[in-house]
């Protein structure tokens, strides 16, 4: 096992300068090995007030509100570039907080997010779809009159990240209000201080103005104290629907627009007529990687019942050639979960689930020998519940996957739909058969046979327990706008 070494503290980042922060430290805790890799003192309550004060200060008046859409397009690319010449340092530093392994890292913490940065700054000269200004058409009643609708930034923006992919998130979230000319508080996970923090480095380098990034981090009196002030006009949070529900509470008062996007339990739908040989290595793929600690994991497959059995078999088998181990090995597809807690956690949910009847075909257990101090779970299909049993319900954030049989398709639509999370969908089977299926899913996106690759130019996002409003896109990068109407007689 690679012993984890050669981190610092993490700093914040406030009005362009760096600086330590003045409250108890955030314990970094490698998930590989179980050993403190850093302590990062955290922002008191002064120093988020001030990250808040230079966000608003350069919105309302700095250098930041006054550069244009070129310039913005210009800095976000340049951000883009710098993840790309920095990738070994982010990729590294992802393995030893996160336990992220580098056979994925890559994608997830510097090829993506790079991805929508661009994208992002090639919105910023483009605008909200219908441009910066859109013209009305002629109004006769009660006078002839003519308009226009203007977009403008919605101004100060709270972005609070979740540690399982925070350059990620930070890409939907900054890189949306960054192109609109928004200012930002950026608030990470206690769980990804060191990485978030590596990434606002390279934001810092790419010579943003002061003010238009800010960086905080700590408990969840941070968190509170960003959602809950009255200088943020936008505060756009991923998360669990509790914490999100929470969000919510600290932004009413103040009536402070929130952009929600938080969990799912989403099914993978296997249809009559699909090749099971070629579904089920994609199917556990989907439920296991980055360990299961992705919002968008297909956790829920649904299978015909004639079929049950040989899907099982088959992909269980699949399952066990999944390599668990250090996430520095270029062969490992599964590294830790994020902390003990989590794996206690999990760990639970697989305990109840064993006593109310269910089966555990492959994993449910713990890796032993060298990953035996990480946070490591093999991964786990889970047979013999319904899709109403917790494990069912719930979102784990682990390598765990359950199938549940269905009698007909009317019957696989109702259990797909039957769960208050609606983030993500997959379809497996006949194109046009799966095409019609989809328009029956509740569901923000739905892939088809795998789909494709994460397109920047998608939204991302979806109704009930899964949140409010979209990321991503056109319609998550209008988001960051108010819309202006500007009427006069002819």
């Amino acid at each position: 096992m690679t012993v984890a070494t050669g981190l610092r503290a993490a700093e914040l980042y406030i009005d362009g300068v760096w600086r330590a922060g003045n409250s108890d430290p955030v314990v970094t805790v490698g998930p590989a090995t179980g050993q403190e890799v850093a302590q990062s003192p955290s922002a008191s309550s002064g120093q988020v007030d001030a990250a808040l004060a230079a966000a608003r200060a350069a919105f309302d008046g700095g250098e930041w509100s006054r550069l244009g859409p070129a310039d913005r397009r210009a800095l976000l690319h340049r951000l883009a570039d710098l993840m790309q010449e920095n990738r070994d340092e982010l990729i590294r530093t992802a393995a030893i907080e996160l336990g992220t392994p580098i056979s994925t890292g890559p994608t997830l913490h510097v090829d993506l997010p790079a991805k929508y940065f661009r994208w992002f700054g090639d919105a910023a000269l483009r605008g909200p779809g219908e441009g910066y200004e859109q013209p009305m058409p002629l109004d006769h009643d009660p006078i002839t009159t003519s308009g226009m609708l203007l977009r403008r930034p919605v101004g100060v923006v709270g972005a609070v990240v979740a540690y399982n992919v925070p350059i990620m998130m930070s890409a939907y979230k900054l890189g949306g209000a960054l192109a609109a000319g928004c200012s930002t508080v950026l608030v990470t996970s206690p769980k990804s201080v060191l990485l978030t923090e590596a990434f606002v480095r390279l934001v810092d380098a790419a010579g943003f103005p002061r003010g238009a990034v800010n960086f905080v981090f700590g408990p969840p009196e941070v968190t509170a104290a960003v959602a809950g002030s009255p200088l943020v006009d936008m505060v756009t949070f991923t998360g669990s629907p509790a914490v999100g529900a929470k969000i919510l509470q600290l932004a009413a008062p103040n009536l402070t627009k929130a952009v929600l996007e938080l969990g799912g339990k989403s099914p993978n739908i296997v249809l009559p007529g699909a090749d099971l040989s070629k579904v089920v290595g994609p199917s556990a793929l989907r439920f296991t990687r980055n360990s299961g600690q992705a919002c968008g994991a297909t956790t829920r497959t649904f299978v015909p019942r004639a079929e049950l059995e040989e899907y099982v078999e088959l992909s269980s088998a699949f399952l066990g050639t999944l390599t668990v181990g250090d996430p520095f090995d270029a062969g490992t597809v599964l590294g830790p979960l994020s902390s003990a807690e989590h794996l206690s956690t999990v760990q639970g949910f697989l305990s109840r689930a064993q006593a109310d009847g269910a089966a555990f075909p492959v994993g449910g257990t713990r890796p032993g020998g060298v990953l035996a101090d990480g946070f490591y779970l093999d991964p786990t299909l889970v047979t013999g519940v319904g899709n109403g049993a917790e494990i069912a319900q719930q979102e784990l954030f682990a390598p765990v996957g359950v199938v549940v049989p269905y009698d007909d398709v009317d019957d696989a639509v109702r259990l797909a739909n039957d769960v208050r999370y609606a983030l993500n969908a997959n379809i497996w089977g006949p194109t046009p058969t799966a095409i019609e299926f989809s328009r029956r899913v509740r569901s923000g996106t739905v892939t088809i046979n795998g789909g494709g690759g994460m397109r920047p130019d998608a939204p991302w996002g979806g109704p009930g327990a899964s949140g409010i409003g979209r990321e991503g896109g056109d319609e998550g990068f209008r988001e960051f706008f108010e819309v202006k109407h500007v009427q006069w007689p002819l």
